[in-house]
């Protein structure tokens, strides 16, 4: 990526502020979140909450991640931040349903928030595909358990209730499960919302309708270090925000994302060796010791990554670089229009999107949403392939049906997909 100055080092660049020196301590690292901060007598009763992922307790570290150390809350959005917005957003809606002719973008409500409430809202948007997560990781400790049977040296029970001594880790994750992934999905969340700008940064399979959802801190700290004009980054902000809305707003579009991530997470295996390596050394009497977890992400990744997974990741990558392609292209038709700095922004805004940390990268790749450049590259290519050909009303033929969306050949020769479409026709 170094190659192309869209995304080169961001050292080079001392003045920029959202280099990773300036941002908050990553969760993910030795200075990140210390879990040992939550009371022990609130880790064991949370141990006994029930459902698949704890969500109380990713509730918590998804908040205090977000804010960091150094605040105990948001900072309050101003009148005036939220009225620019609403006017920015309604001008960006009025140009791209002019183009797309997606009117559904009209409903989308609009939000101004702090960092814990993007925080709490995609937790509540994620619940579906995390806990189909939590459901597979659950099983398969207990088939593994199952499996077994007690050894010579079965679990005895310990303090807390904890089983102890023998085979008691499968016991022991079998109850850590919903903590575990609590503490991995509360993490995850909250360093996210420490560089979210709104809520389409990233391609998340969110199940929520879809909203506008601006963190004015982080837009401001944004505009900040990249020396950029106010009104520029905001209303391209806002036609990015809502393009992505519009084409959630599709009827099929928001539901197909969802299932295939639930499909790519139902096909998670377990690796009892990996995971042992990994966890051996989690005591659940020690709450500090939970900060191993978040320490190293990829560990829970490496335990249960299946080959089956490659085919459904290919089918997702589909999707979603034909979704970012088509809404890089509407963004660049109309801010390269409007917005005397447009090109100046959205560098920063790619070199952001490439800078958004390894929780970024974990989350993308533990959800199977993880977009490479490549991939990226490909929507795009696909969708200025088809308007050259057709214009945009032709590519906008994507939306009439769930069966128009292109094959991966497709995506590689638009003119495939212009050939079948008006064969269908």
């Amino acid at each position: 990526m170094s190659d192309d100055p869209q995304f080169g080092d961001p050292d080079d660049e001392p003045g920029h502020g959202f280099h990773p020196s300036n941002q908050p301590a990553n969760p993910f690292g030795p200075g990140g979140f210390d879990l040992s901060k939550i009371d022990l007598n609130e880790v064991v009763r949370m141990l006994q909450s029930d459902g698949p992922v704890n969500w109380e307790i990713a509730k918590q570290i998804a908040t205090t991640v977000a804010l960091g150390e150094e605040s105990a809350a948001d900072a309050p959005i101003s009148p005036a931040d939220h009225a620019q917005l609403d006017e920015l957003v309604r001008a960006a809606q009025t140009h791209v349903v002019a183009e797309t002719g997606l009117t559904a973008t009209y409903s989308a409500p609009l939000r101004t928030v702090g960092r814990s409430e993007w925080a709490l809202l995609h937790l509540d948007a994620l619940a579906p595909v995390l806990e189909a997560l939590a459901v597979t990781f659950r099983a398969a400790i207990v088939e593994e358990s199952a499996g077994e049977g007690p050894g010579p040296e079965a679990a005895a029970i310990g303090p807390f209730g904890m089983p102890m001594g023998g085979d008691a880790l499968s016991g022991l994750m079998g109850m850590m499960a919903p903590v575990l992934l609590g503490v991995q999905a509360g993490s995850m969340v909250g360093y996210l919302a420490q560089h979210a700008l709104g809520r389409y940064d990233l391609p998340l399979p969110a199940s929520d309708p879809p909203s506008l959802c601006f963190v004015v801190t982080n837009l401001d700290a944004f505009e900040s270090a990249w020396s950029l004009n106010r009104n520029d980054l905001r209303f391209v902000v806002a036609l990015h925000e809502v393009v992505r809305a519009a084409e959630r707003s599709v009827p099929w579009v928001q539901p197909k994302l969802v299932a295939l991530a639930t499909e790519y997470v139902s096909a998670y295996q377990l690796d009892r060796e990996a995971l042992e390596s990994q966890l051996g050394g989690f005591d659940p009497t020690d709450p500090s010791s939970m900060s191993g977890i978040t320490e190293h992400p990829e560990a829970l990744l490496g335990a249960m990554r299946s080959p089956h997974q490659d085919e459904i990741l290919r089918r997702l990558q589909s999707v979603t670089s034909v979704l970012e392609g088509y809404a890089e292209v509407v963004v660049e038709s109309i801010g390269g229009r409007l917005a005397g700095s447009f090109d100046q922004v959205q560098e920063a805004l790619a070199r952001h999107r490439v800078e958004s940390g390894e929780a970024g990268r974990f989350i993308e790749g533990l959800l199977g949403v993880q977009l490479e450049r490549t991939h990226s590259e490909q929507g795009h290519d696909f969708c200025r392939g088809v308007i050259e050909r057709a214009g945009l009303d032709g590519l906008n033929q994507l939306w009439t049906a769930e069966s128009m969306l292109p094959t991966p050949a497709e995506i590689e020769a638009p003119g495939l997909w212009l050939a079948r479409i008006e064969l269908g026709d």
